[in-house]
């Protein structure tokens, strides 16, 4: 098949060997200019020397957005009001990047008047699809250049070959020889000793967070505010998003909270080992839930948790801008409403464990229902027609059977 005929290309750039070699090799095999962007999603230092790196492997141009309080307000805590976890263990961090860096390369590709975008993904996982579902949404006519899907680069030493003729830096360094991909909500590994499921990750492989035994042996408390779900306030101190859910990762850190080893089920079929730092995640979904626990209504909180399986798949396969994403985070945004309040949880050790929750607008608890105390407001008795009037199907079922012995 003849390639289409591209003038300009956005590429979303890490500064890596891997994006660094598809520069080059857009350059070469599509003869046309490349732009670099970058969005800073709370990467820190890897973004050091991007610009620098891109126009030295020939890149026209080179973005680098600042969207980390983008990312936290309009990405991460929706999905947190949903307490959106994938097959109940991970916290969706790479996931739910990948539909705000295809929102702003789209937005570049625009304004450059570029008529192609292209990522690093590989043909085998789920990020190729998270971008290009983005891409599509924005704009249907454009063209995506997916590499990996092109070329015959199908292996390290291929690529390494590749760099090393076109004097790009090849790391020599074996310190970390696993795929990561970092922001504000977590690190992710992949790759290297992970492809053996029964390996141990290596001690020195973590970023974000202390082994749990290394953690402090004093217990900290921490006290986090919410306004209709959102987090406002950590011990007091109000933050911007972004803000608020560095100091958690801080937090969490220090006493080892987030670590997570799994095998996960990816959207093209195959399963996969991915080890994660949810430090921040981690303490801001346990508080959440706590301040929802006194403030939300039985039912709605049931309705609401039925779909939490089916919001965090459609995040996870990249279905963030669909309309059944936007309808299902319309109805969980309503359940939001009464959810203000705080939360009080320890760390310790590798263990973040709710301890106290409070609200004084919307509290649903009632101490004179609860009490094992007397009481003036509960009448005891009225338990009796509601148990049998509950168990008239059983009571039913229980004298047919005797009737049919």
């Amino acid at each position: 098949m003849s390639k289409p005929q591209i003038k300009k290309a956005v590429l979303a750039y890490s500064g890596g060997l891997d994006t660094s070699i598809i520069l080059k090799w857009l350059i070469e095999e599509y003869g046309c200019e490349v732009i670099a962007f970058s969005a800073d999603l709370g990467q820190g230092e890897e973004l050091d020397g991007i610009p620098q790196k891109a126009k030295d492997t020939g890149a026209s141009a080179c973005h680098i957005l600042d969207l980390r309080e983008e990312f936290v307000r309009d990405f991460v805590f929706p999905m947190f009001r949903a307490n959106a976890i994938y097959e109940g263990r991970y916290f969706l961090g790479t996931s739910i990047a990948r539909p705000l860096i295809s929102k702003a390369q789209m937005e570049i590709a625009a304004s450059e008047g570029a008529d192609a975008v292209s990522h690093g993904a590989t043909g085998k996982g789920n990020d190729q699809v998270r971008f290009e579902l983005a891409y599509y949404h924005f704009d249907p006519s454009v063209t995506v250049i997916a590499p990996w899907r092109e070329w015959d680069l199908n292996s390290r030493t291929a690529l390494e070959e590749y760099a090393k003729k076109h004097g790009i830096p090849v790391p020599t360094s074996k310190k970390s020889p696993w795929s990561s991909d970092r922001n504000l909500l977590h690190i992710s590994f992949e790759g290297d000793i992970l492809e053996d499921p029964w390996a141990e990750a290596p001690e020195h492989m973590y970023v974000l967070s202390v082994a749990p035994e290394e953690a402090p042996d004093q217990a900290e408390y921490v006290e986090i505010d919410f306004e209709k779900g959102d987090a406002v306030a950590v011990n007091g101190e109000r933050l911007s998003p972004a803000k608020l859910l560095a100091k958690l990762n801080e937090l969490g850190g220090k006493h080892g909270i987030g670590r997570v080893d799994l095998m996960e089920n990816r959207f093209v079929g195959m399963k996969s080992r991915g080890v994660y730092e949810t430090p921040g995640g981690t303490i801001l979904e346990e508080a959440h839930r706590a301040v929802e626990s006194i403030t939300m209504d039985r039912e709605v909180m049931h309705l609401r948790d039925s779909i939490i399986s089916r919001y965090a798949t459609m995040v996870y396969n990249g279905f963030w801008f669909a309309p059944e994403r936007i309808a299902l985070q319309a109805m969980i945004d309503q359940t939001q409403q009464t959810v203000n309040g705080k939360a009080r949880v320890k760390l310790y050790k590798g263990h973040c464990r709710v301890v106290g929750r409070d609200s004084d607008t919307n509290s649903l608890f009632n101490v004179d229902f609860a009490t094992f105390e007397a009481d003036e407001v509960y009448n005891q008795a009225d338990a009796e027609g509601f148990i049998k009037l509950n168990a008239l199907r059983l009571r039913i079922a229980a004298m047919q059977r005797e009737v049919k012995k």
